[in-house]
């Protein structure tokens, strides 16, 4: 069953790490390029944060349908598709004339993000076999979206410095044509359905609302503030969506997410795990980037060197954590993991306003990216613990969706945190009072991998045997996958 799905899986493989590697570059690639951006394209600084903030508003708010979406039209197409969206959106921002251009690329690119995404873990988990081979496959996935997570800072210092801002976004271009030519060359096409399932038309405007409220909500507190009307109005509009979108998807015959699903411990529990964990990460990553900026006084091209250190911190965690999983369950990487995270920011949260990086970062850094590192890989494993093929695209969007919700509405909630505690003990300008801020912010997000180990001990299963009862596939996704309806 499946095998016609299976294809070649180094090949597979390799598409699958080049593509996510490039989404998880487009993360943060922009993030240092925004003043050059700014300066010569005219943004208004309330305007400038769109550029990051559609991206995260598009590609959350599309996670959920382009997961179940690849589950019914097939994986490859959905992952061609998107790629080659995200691809003609990364060459229209390169080329981009006017704010509202750039702004509507970065929405496009969103939205291939939104389809591709999910399309390469569900590519994963129908090529290799539940297993050390499919840890394996999780964990090079895993390692490349963190390594193009952390070089995306790096990369846009360099591009922007001797390049010019147009290469962060033109830089994908080489990427998703590797991407393109290695599916064409080892990953066959799905057999095409002679009936299309119809997808859950109303579960899917309910999750896209729901999500896209709640993350519009959350990323403009930084100009409209925590009590603000319009913050709270677009949050209970947000819970009154996500309340109908579960009412609705516990009633459909063919829902966007099944919410049996989350009966299993593992997928339950892996999806509040990233949660938790990716709240601390991005927090930290932008607090750290900050501190060495606005305190230490680093420039942008230096601050994107400086987490070189991380970056293979963090490769080297997720290669233990892939040899530990295969060898045990993700949960014996997952508590020692999050446990050694949580060491390293608490170390971070001591950092000094005439510190250094030798002194105050460096450390800290190895210890919290090896920690992270042991986190991210066994996280995607245990998502998609016993979840049937024809249900993976839907494992996967979830789990990215909740990736994509604990990054920006942890970073936006800590953020904010540390923005009052600075003014409570001096002026925006002042480095102790900006430092002691961003020490509470590190605090917390070492307290929230803290609580991701509490989670991995508690609900997470002792044993890989749990796993959520499989549901029959549909007419159409049996024809799809070259079964027998």
């Amino acid at each position: 069953m499946y095998k016609n799905s299976r294809g070649r899986p180094r090949a597979v493989l390799a598409a699958v790490a080049v593509a996510q590697f490039a989404v998880a570059l487009d993360l943060s690639v922009v993030n240092v390029a925004l003043p050059a951006i700014r300066t010569a394209l005219g943004f208004t600084p309330l305007d400038l944060s769109w550029v990051v903030h559609v991206y995260a508003l598009t590609l959350g708010g599309f996670l959920l349908l382009g997961g179940r979406a690849c589950d019914l039209y097939g994986r490859r197409r959905l992952f061609v598709f998107g790629l080659g969206v995200f691809g003609l959106c990364s060459l229209a921002g390169g080329l981009a004339q006017a704010p509202w251009q750039l702004i509507a690329a970065r929405a496009g690119q969103g939205l291939g993000a939104a389809a591709a995404t999910p399309a390469t873990l569900a590519m994963l988990t129908t090529t290799f076999p539940e297993g050390p081979q499919r840890v394996r496959a999780l964990g090079v996935w895993s390692g490349v979206n963190a390594a193009g997570g952390a070089l995306g800072v790096l990369a846009g210092g360099l591009l922007t410095q001797y390049a010019g801002w147009r290469w962060v976004m033109l830089i994908n271009l080489p990427i998703v044509a590797v991407a393109l030519a290695l599916v064409h060359g080892g990953v066959p096409a799905e057999a095409r359905p002679a009936r299309l399932e119809r997808l859950d038309v109303l579960g899917a405007v309910l999750a896209t609302g729901g999500v896209g409220l709640l993350v519009t909500g959350v990323v403009r507190t930084d100009a409209q503030g925590w009590d603000s009307p319009a913050t709270w109005t677009m949050l209970v509009a947000a819970a009154m969506l996500l309340a109908g979108f579960v009412v609705t998807e516990s009633r459909a015959s063919a829902p966007l997410l099944r919410l049996g699903l989350l009966r299993s411990r593992w997928v339950a529990g892996a999806n509040v795990l990233v949660f938790f964990s990716t709240a601390g990460q991005f927090a930290a990553f932008y607090f750290v980037s900050l501190y060495m900026q606005q305190v230490l006084g680093m420039g942008a091209a230096a601050t994107g060197a400086a987490f070189l250190p991380f970056s293979i911190s963090l490769v080297a965690g997720t290669l233990v954590a892939t040899r530990v999983t295969a060898a045990r369950t993700p949960r014996a990487s997952l508590v020692p993991g999050a446990l050694l995270a949580a060491v390293g920011l608490t170390w971070f949260a001591f950092i000094s306003s005439d510190g250094g990086f030798l002194t105050d970062v460096l450390g800290p850094c190895i210890i919290t990216g090896i920690g992270v590192g042991l986190v991210i890989a066994p996280i995607v494993a245990a998502a998609t613990t016993g979840v049937a093929p024809h249900e993976a695209g839907m494992a996967s969007g979830l789990m990215n969706s909740s990736r994509q919700l604990g990054g920006c509405i942890g970073l936006a909630a800590l953020a904010a945190l540390a923005t009052i505690a600075a003014h409570r003990t001096g002026t925006a300008t002042d480095p102790a009072a900006i430092n002691d801020g961003y020490a509470l912010g590190l605090a917390i997000a070492a307290a929230l991998f803290v609580l991701a180990a509490v989670v991995a001990i508690v609900v997470l299963p002792r044993h890989r045997a749990e796993s959520p009862a499989p549901q029959p596939a549909t007419t159409a996704e049996n024809r799809l996958e070259g079964t027998p309806s």
